[in-house]
């Protein structure tokens, strides 16, 4: 091990200063022409027979993107419950949800049918992606995706896979890279789908020869639904419920796994309270969401988690996201119910 002597540390903090200003520098640049594309459009050429002239001429025009890189830096995820909360669960998105239930209700109820996914999941899921579809992005995808793969290391391996699965869908379903538009994150249409999700579980609905996620609501409501049932949603079952607690033996159970793992029968030893009955062997996951009291104290509401619950975070890894989608998807259905 080597020993932090004065020198070695003035040593690592010049190197880390040059190895800031390489990178600045390369963010200035164009993709094309770096190591990191080249390997890429090569691997394209090889694999998967683009045209490299092509494939070369298409990277000239794409430059790296410093306000995506640092919109990565500063997700909503980060936020507290009683901020993120704020964000979805609105009257605006609860009025746009019943909007969009009544004029795509035929298909819905077609949907729920056929896959067992509540309705108002499904529009809740759209109306926190893109508030039904009026705020799907305003980043080219091809730039996103190639700034994210080729600028930021952290997940440039997911990024370059992204990247991959969105000109091999262009190809599959005629469409121009550089006029697609979506998210900082490279995510497009109304569910908000990386290219990868658009070609393993994108859905054309109306037999049309296209799956539309961007223009056409009956292949979006179905896409949805088809993400949720292959990776295991359970028609009929709990989502996610309350529960309240004596002392603090709880807390042992709270940490970042949000698959299921404890037993309902587990829940009374530890002091935990849930008023609709499970049965015993259902698993569930314990979650802590931070509430505010007075706006200078905050609390802890604890709810326990379901299979369908850890579905919905299959969507988007966060309690938080699935959370909201549930309270948005409930005060939606709670409206609906007002009209006959």
């Amino acid at each position: 091990m080597l020993k932090n002597n004065p020198l070695s540390i003035k040593t690592k903090v010049v190197l880390s200063a040059i190895t800031l200003v390489s990178f600045l520098t390369a963010c200035t640049s164009n993709i094309k022409g770096t190591d990191s594309a080249t390997i890429f459009i090569n691997k394209m050429v090889e694999t998967h027979e683009f045209d490299k002239v092509a494939l070369d001429q298409l990277f000239e025009s794409v430059h790296i993107n410093q306000d995506i890189l640092k919109r990565m830096s500063t997700p909503a995820e980060g936020l507290p419950w009683y901020k993120y909360r704020k964000i979805f669960i609105t009257e605006a998105r609860i009025q746009g949800g019943l909007k969009f239930w009544q004029e795509n209700a035929e298909t819905l109820s077609l949907v729920e049918k056929k896959t067992g996914i509540p309705p108002e999941i499904i529009v809740a899921i759209i109306g926190v992606e893109t508030s039904y579809g009026q705020k799907t992005g305003n980043y080219g995808v091809l730039e996103a995706l190639s700034t994210l793969a080729f600028a930021y290391p952290a997940r440039s391996a997911f990024f370059q896979s992204e990247l991959e699965n969105f000109l091999l869908l262009c190809r599959e379903e005629h469409l121009d890279p550089l006029d697609l538009k979506g998210s900082y994150a490279g995510a497009m249409g109304s569910p908000q789908f990386m290219p990868s999700s658009f070609r393993t579980y994108a859905v054309d609905f109306n037999k049309d020869g296209r799956r539309d996620i961007w223009r056409n609501n009956s292949d979006i409501i179905a896409s949805v639904a088809n993400y949720f049932i292959k990776h295991g949603w359970q028609a009929g079952q709990e989502i996610a419920l309350p529960v309240s607690a004596s002392g603090e033996r709880y807390k042992v159970f709270l940490n970042q796994d949000l698959k299921p793992h404890l037993r309902f029968d587990q829940l009374e030893s530890l002091n935990l309270n849930i008023k609709r009955p499970l049965p015993l062997n259902t698993e569930v996951t314990l979650l802590a969401f931070e509430q505010s009291i007075s706006g200078q104290h905050t609390s802890e509401e604890l709810w326990v988690g379901l299979n369908n619950f850890y579905v919905i975070t299959r969507y988007n890894h966060s309690p938080l996201y699935a959370m909201a989608v549930y309270q948005l998807g409930q005060s939606i259905l709670n409206e609906k119910g007002k009209f006959p």
